[in-house]
């Protein structure tokens, strides 16, 4: 009690057996907000936003983030949520370790998600519900990766291959789509049959402005992606969003790819980036 009672006149807050007690029970003045709900506040603004200033991986991207945040909480302090004062550089680092050991995240895996988190103080401390930046002096950097792509032998062998799956067998064509497109996920996420136009000789293109650069592109259809898209056209998720193929998430994506690679034989680490570098 004598603890909290100097805590806030260091603060320079009003002092009362009442704000003692509350601040004893955990029962909080109005003005403190926790870390959970400034989350979810900016995540429901990004998900208002998906298509116009967030692509869908953007979104998908920082409710994972907020997921790990509040397992991490979990595990380490027994509570999902907590002020934004309890928000230290001891919590950034104990975040950052769990995300490398309990998780099992790269470098840079950990550094995006760190990022993501630091978005959310910023936010915070914008509006003046923080008063020290627990990433001050904090610096990022990714280390360079080497991208895997797949030769042209194991796009082949990857579309011939017999999946009897049927979950896996919606992943293999959606990300041979992209092989033979060279679009990215997001965009094949996004594509529509207003995506298609054919020139004056009937030949179809798919002409889209991509999600991330807004840069408009002509891409002519192969044979072997219009047979895809010709397997989903009657499909139920494609009917009831008006896509022409049934993406899920980016992260089941890659999960399910590296299934598929065992089952072709490709001794290589498949992710979605992997779709537009191969030769």
């Amino acid at each position: 009690m004598l603890r909290i009672q100097r805590d806030l006149e260091l603060d320079k807050k009003e002092v009362s057996a009442q704000i003692i007690l509350n601040r004893y029970l955990g029962k909080e003045q109005s003005d403190r907000h926790t870390l959970m709900e400034v989350f979810r506040e900016h995540n429901d603004k990004c998900r208002v936003l998906m298509g116009i200033n967030f692509a869908p991986g953007t979104v998908e991207r920082y409710d994972t983030s907020l997921l790990l945040v509040k397992e991490f909480m979990r595990t380490t302090y027994k509570k999902e949520d907590c002020f934004l004062d309890e928000v230290s550089r001891q919590f950034v680092e104990d975040y950052e370790l769990h995300l490398k050991t309990v998780r099992k995240c790269s470098h840079n895996t950990t550094t995006r998600y760190l990022a993501n988190f630091k978005k959310i103080v910023r936010i915070a401390l914008s509006k003046g519900w923080m008063k020290k930046d627990p990433f001050a002096q904090i610096r990022f950097h990714l280390d360079p990766v080497e991208r895997e792509f797949l030769e042209k032998q194991e796009l082949k062998t990857m579309l011939n291959k017999e999946i009897t799956i049927t979950r896996l067998a919606q992943i293999r064509d959606i990300f041979c789509f992209c092989c033979l497109t060279g679009l990215a996920f997001t965009d094949v996420q996004q594509l529509k049959a207003k995506h298609l136009v054919a020139d004056i000789h009937g030949k179809i293109w798919i002409r889209k402005a991509r999600q991330k650069t807004k840069n408009m592109c002509n891409i002519p259809l192969l044979d072997e992606a219009q047979k895809i898209l010709d397997r989903y056209r009657d499909h139920p998720y494609c009917q009831t969003h008006g896509v022409l193929l049934p993406v899920c998430s980016n992260q089941k994506m890659n999960s399910y790819l590296k299934e598929i690679a065992d089952i072709c034989g490709i001794r290589k680490n498949l992710s979605t980036h992997c779709a537009r570098l191969w030769l």
